[in-house]
């Protein structure tokens, strides 16, 4: 596994954004499942902010893949999850938790994190916290 994406998904269990700001490039293209491509650091960190406030997520059964040459890796894993505060244009939070299948996309730039790509089934989510 690339040591990059395995310091990554470790900062994302921890909770620690600033370790995951640290893994990536100064101009990295987050790509989320709903919604615009974010460029840069402080978007990311910004939308890590309100995701750390609005849920308490930890992957687990994670299966890492990487292309030859190490520029590019993937990832599959279980979020699983607890909705701790309303998400706007969500359903309200009560605590719900959640399991969720979930995968990710990567592009390596010099030993750094350039693109992280996320998809999930929303409707499934829904559906678990509905």
């Amino acid at each position: 596994m690339s040591n990059i994406v395995k310091t990554y998904f470790e900062a994302f269990n921890a909770g620690d954004v600033e370790a995951m700001l640290e893994c990536l490039t100064a101009d990295v293209a987050h790509h989320v499942n709903e919604g615009r491509i974010r460029v840069g650091k402080t978007k990311f960190g910004e939308f890590c902010e309100h995701m750390n406030h609005c849920y308490k997520e930890e992957l687990t059964d994670m299966v890492v893949f990487e292309a030859e040459g190490g520029t590019r890796a993937a990832a599959e894993y279980i979020v699983n999850g607890t909705y701790l505060t309303t998400d706007a244009g969500l359903p309200e939070a009560t605590g719900q938790t959640y399991r969720l299948p979930a995968g990710s996309f990567f592009d390596l730039k010099d030993g750094k994190i350039a693109r992280v790509t996320t998809y999930y089934n929303l409707a499934d989510w829904v559906a678990q916290v509905s």
